[in-house]
């Protein structure tokens, strides 16, 4: 089940993803550039999202309602099975990750004043390096959590704490997050990535 919307006062998790339902009817796909191919699959005795790309940019996208202040964690794991050859990674050229996960903070005026912070497995950056975004600027921000160090065909678990981030890098409290995002492309670069999500939730601590 998807609990989008409903928090007790215990703060309980809050679930985006259950891909042992095998649908994706509750996401929704936004193409930049041709399509990467999301499907539900099996791996090492789990069912999990996996995501190929072929020169292509397209997310998968949900829309939600996260108050930051009971459930500021964003935990998810995910895995990549090759690397990506990029010189520049922080540039519009080599703005091509294996994977990401974004999250959306719409503003109130309308979408040119959208935020969002980006996670990366990056290609180079070092862990916890963060840049603004070649194509938007300071209004989307990039923060590599894992980079060319970390092993590929092998499950990472992450944790981050979004409400410091988010106020780290935007100066100031954002409370609510609208949606969050899934993306593993290689428009930019022209490249083939093969990655896999699963276990995305966010928690009091």
């Amino acid at each position: 089940m998807f609990y989008l919307c409903s928090f007790n006062v215990h703060a309980e998790p809050v679930f985006i993803s259950d891909f042992s339902t095998q649908s994706l009817n509750d996401w929704q796909q936004k193409s930049f550039k041709n399509h990467t191919q999301y499907q539900i699959v099996k791996l090492d005795k789990k069912t999990v999202l996996e995501a190929k790309s072929i020169s292509s940019a397209s997310s998968l996208y949900k829309e939600m309602h996260i108050d930051l202040q009971k459930t500021p964690y964003l935990n998810w794991s995910w895995r990549i099975d090759q690397k990506l050859s990029i010189s520049d990674e922080q540039s519009k050229q080599g703005d091509d990750f294996t994977a990401r996960v974004y999250l959306i903070i719409k503003g109130k005026w309308g979408f040119w004043q959208n935020k969002a912070i980006t996670y990366v497995w990056a290609n180079h950056s070092p862990v916890n390096e963060a840049w603004a975004n070649p194509f938007t600027g300071d209004s989307v921000m990039m923060i590599a959590i894992r980079s060319n160090t970390d092993q590929t065909k092998h499950w990472y678990t992450e944790k981050r704490d979004v409400l410091a981030d988010l106020k780290k890098h935007f100066g100031k409290d954002i409370r609510f997050i609208d949606g969050l995002a899934i993306m593993t492309d290689t428009d930019n670069s022209g490249g083939n990535a093969l990655s896999y999500y699963a276990d995305i939730y966010f928690s009091k601590e």
